[in-house]
C-alpha cells in the first residue's frame, strides 16, 4: 500500500492572466484568450497568445519568462533540499534557437538545467515530453517518485509557446481550425494552439493541501503516429486504472476535464471511451475553448483550473459547443454550475497513442 501524495499549492501564466486568481476570475466571466494574431508568415490566425508579457530578466527567453513567472511564487516559500525533485514537462522547449543556428539551446535538457540553476535546485531535473499528454504525465511521475521515496516533495512545472514551427507542423496535419476552436461540437474541426505555463507542488505532506492524487494510469493504444484508437482503449484503460488505484466506482466521479481537443477522431474517441465506462452521464467540459491546446502545457493548466473548480464546487461551461457531435452521448456542461464536487477525473491524450488520466480527491470532501 503506497503513502498518499497532495497537491498543496498551484498558479498559471496565461492569455487570461499572470497568476492563477486572474484566471479564475476571467473564467468565471467566460472570456477566451483566443484571439486573432499574425506569427511569423501565419496571418491573421486564430490561436491563444498572451499579450504584453513583462520582462523580468534580461537573460530569459519569452517561454522561460513564462516559466519563471508561473513557478516562482510557489519556489520562494519552501527551502530546496536533496529530497525535493524539479520535473520540467514541454513538448518543444525553445525551439525557436534552431531557426537560429543554436541547436544545442534548442535541447530540452538545457532548458531544464537552466531553470533548475535559477531556483535554486538541488537534485538534478526530470524533463518530461510525451506528446500532449506530458503536463499531466508529469503529475503521475512526481506522484509515483514520491511513492517509491525519491522524494518528499517534486514541483511540476510545464509550458509551451506558441510559434511558427508549431503552427507549421498542426498546418501540416491540417489539424488546426480557421475559427475558435469548437470541443465536442458538431461542426468542430481543428484545434486553436495556444501557450501557457502552469506549476505545482506534489508532496507527501498533507499540511495546506488542496486536492490527494488517489489515482493515476498512462497507457500507450499503439494505434498510429498521429490518429488515436477509434475504440478509445488506450484512454480507457487509463481510467479504468485509476478508477483502480483509488479504489471507487466510475460512478463516484463528480466531474470530467476531457482532453477536448476539437478535432473529429479525438472527441469522438473520448466520448467513447467515457461511454464505455458508464460515464456518459457524468459533466464533462474542455478548457480548449477558453486556452486553446497549450500542448505541454495543457494537461497541467487544465488539471489546475479543475482543481479550482474542485475547491469553488463550480463547473465551467464548454466554450465553442453548440450542438451534440459525438457517436456517444456525454453529459457536456454547457453553462456555469454550482454543484456538490468530491471526486474529479482529468484526461489527456496525444500523438502516438498516449494516453494518461489521474483521479483527484478534495481534502476534507
Amino acid at each position: 500500500m503506497f503513502s498518499p501524495v497532495y497537491i498543496s499549492a498551484m498558479n498559471c501564466v496565461t492569455p487570461l492572466g499572470l497568476d492563477l486568481h486572474s484566471n479564475w476570475i476571467a473564467l468565471l466571466e467566460e472570456n477566451t484568450g483566443i484571439d486573432m494574431h499574425t506569427i511569423g508568415y501565419f496571418e491573421n490566425i486564430y490561436t491563444a497568445k498572451i499579450k504584453n508579457l513583462p520582462t523580468v530578466r534580461s537573460d530569459l527567453t519569452y517561454l522561460e519568462t513564462m516559466l519563471y513567472l508561473a513557478l516562482e511564487p510557489l519556489v520562494k516559500l519552501k527551502n530546496l533540499d536533496t529530497k525535493t525533485g524539479f520535473i520540467l514537462s514541454t513538448t518543444k522547449g525553445n525551439i525557436d534557437f534552431l531557426s537560429e543556428g543554436k541547436s544545442e539551446e534548442a535541447q530540452l535538457n538545457k532548458l531544464a538545467v537552466k531553470l533548475a540553476h535559477l531556483f535554486g535546485f538541488i537534485t538534478q531535473p526530470i524533463v518530461i515530453s510525451h506528446a500532449c499528454v506530458s503536463g499531466l504525465l508529469a503529475v503521475s511521475v512526481a506522484k509515483r517518485l514520491i511513492q517509491m521515496g525519491q522524494f518528499d516533495e517534486v514541483f511540476v512545472l510545464a509550458g509551451d509557446k506558441v510559434s511558427e514551427f508549431v503552427l507549421s507542423g498542426f498546418g501540416a496535419f491540417q489539424a488546426m481550425s480557421a475559427n475558435p476552436c469548437k470541443p465536442f461540437d458538431l461542426n468542430r474541426d481543428g484545434v486553436t494552439l495556444g501557450e501557457a505555463a502552469g506549476a505545482i507542488l506534489v508532496t507527501k505532506s498533507d499540511e495546506n493541501a488542496l486536492v490527494e492524487i488517489v489515482g493515476e494510469g498512462a497507457i500507450n493504444d499503439a494505434n498510429h503516429i498521429s490518429g488515436p484508437s477509434r475504440t478509445g482503449e488506450g484512454l480507457y484503460q487509463s481510467i479504468s486504472s485509476a478508477l483502480k488505484e483509488a479504489g471507487i466506482a466510475a460512478s463516484a466521479i463528480d466531474f470530467i476535464s476531457a482532453h477536448g481537443t476539437a478535432t473529429p477522431y479525438n472527441d469522438e474517441m473520448e466520448a467513447i471511451a467515457f461511454s464505455r465506462l458508464g460515464m456518459h452521464k457524468i459533466p464533462i467540459n474542455s478548457l480548449k475553448g477558453y486556452y486553446g491546446h497549450t500542448l505541454g502545457a495543457s494537461g497541467l493548466l487544465e488539471l489546475i483550473i479543475s482543481i479550482q473548480s474542485l475547491q469553488n464546487n463550480k463547473l465551467l461551461p464548454t466554450k465553442g459547443f453548440n450542438l451534440k457531435g459525438t457517436s456517444k452521448d456525454v453529459n457536456i456542461v454547457t453553462q456555469a454550475m454550482d454543484i456538490p464536487l468530491t471526486y474529479i477525473l482529468k484526461t489527456a491524450s496525444g500523438f502516438g497513442g498516449s494516453n494518461c488520466a489521474a483521479i483527484l480527491k478534495k481534502m476534507n470532501g
